[in-house]
């Protein structure tokens, strides 16, 4: 292990020890609250392109899960790769210790080449970027690196399969556009009675048969995915039920005709409350996006499904009268909460009723 340092785009320069890869990375920094599921974080496709910082004070105590699989897909991680630029941990145990951990933490990293840094005051990092929001940054190991926004690349298109996979046998045939998703997804569809086509982010959908259309989660800048906005605007005309997550949410605010902006620091943590809108129901839920949809551009037809809790802002639209609904927050989240996994069966349903009408 060598000594590295994390500088961010306001001149702070923190120094500490380097663990994974030996070499420097620059990305967006972000915090996540979650206390555990590293593995699941790191694995997350909507992480893209970011240095993250974990708050949590110890991290790698429980190494690395095998790679097992279920149905071709991983059954523990939310990808096949590590998708952060970089990792920042207060305290790394170099020691761990689990039933199913096949490697450290660190020789996980040094695999995907991707550098970690640890020895680092996270309490006061995360303070910094909740008053200051998310911020450029980078881990420089001996070579030094220019700061990169990875907000200004096409992150989806960098983590979108290049061609179609199918899954299960069901009755229900849903089109999963694949801008990032979680892996969990997958096997939240697969224990119903689906058969899902997994399609890459820019595929036009509208030429397949289908019962319904699920739009996932993913990275970065939701105003990037042109290619599915406009498929999405088609979709729309139509009466098969939509349903969308995270990015997913995004995609369908602005192919309805709303906008999006940027969160100052995002949601990323297992502990989100959200309310139903028009009843006092509320949940508490796991998240990780950076941009936000903004209802009051959305027409009237469509309304606020889910509101944060925390900041007032939208997770998640629905349509007034057609079956087209979506959240901002993660109903499949296995590290989190899974009382919302019911919103899984309610788009099966309405496929259902979709299909009974037709």
């Amino acid at each position: 292990m060598k000594q590295v340092k994390l500088v961010l785009e306001d001149g702070t320069e923190i120094e500490g020890t380097g663990f994974g890869a030996h070499t420097s990375a620059a990305g967006e920094v972000v915090f996540s609250t979650a206390m555990t599921g590293y593995p699941e974080n790191l694995t997350d496709p909507s992480f893209a392109g970011q240095i993250l910082v974990l708050t949590y004070p110890m991290v790698g105590n429980y190494g690395v899960p095998g790679e097992e699989l279920y149905e071709s897909i991983s059954k523990i991680f939310e990808s096949d790769k590590i998708h952060i630029a970089g990792l920042v941990v207060n305290y790394y145990s170099e020691e761990h210790s689990h039933w199913n951990a096949t490697k450290s933490l660190g020789d996980w990293l040094a695999e995907y080449n991707i550098p970690g840094i640890f020895g680092v005051d996270t309490r006061m990092l995360t303070k910094k970027l909740r008053e200051k929001g998310a911020m450029l940054g980078k881990i420089v190991a001996e070579e030094d690196i220019p700061l990169h926004d990875p907000n200004q690349d096409n992150l989806v298109a960098q983590v979108s399969p290049p061609g179609v996979q199918h899954y299960g046998k069901g009755q229900h045939k849903i089109v999963l556009v694949d801008c990032g998703t979680k892996t969990n997804i997958i096997r939240c569809f697969l224990t119903r009675d689906v058969e899902l086509i997994r399609v890459p982010w820019d595929y036009d959908f509208n030429t397949l048969d289908y019962d319904g259309l699920f739009l996932s989660n993913g990275p970065g800048d939701p105003k990037m995915c042109e290619a599915t906005i406009s498929h999405l605007q088609t979709a729309l005309q139509q009466d098969k039920p939509i349903f969308g997550i995270c990015l997913g949410n995004q995609l369908m605010g602005l192919a309805a005709g709303g906008d999006t902006f940027k969160l100052k620091y995002g949601h990323r943590s297992h502990n989100q409350p959200v309310l139903l809108s028009g009843t006092k129901r509320s949940y508490i839920t796991s998240q990780n996006h950076g941009f936000a949809l903004d209802t009051d551009t959305l027409p009237a037809e469509w309304t606020m499904l889910f509101e944060n809790l925390n900041d007032g802002t939208c997770e998640g639209i629905k349509h007034k009268t057609k079956p087209f609904f979506s959240t901002q927050f993660h109903p499949e989240a296995a590290g989190g909460p899974e009382d919302t996994e019911y919103l899984f069966d309610d788009f099966l349903k309405a496929v259902e009723e979709y299909k009974a009408a037709k």
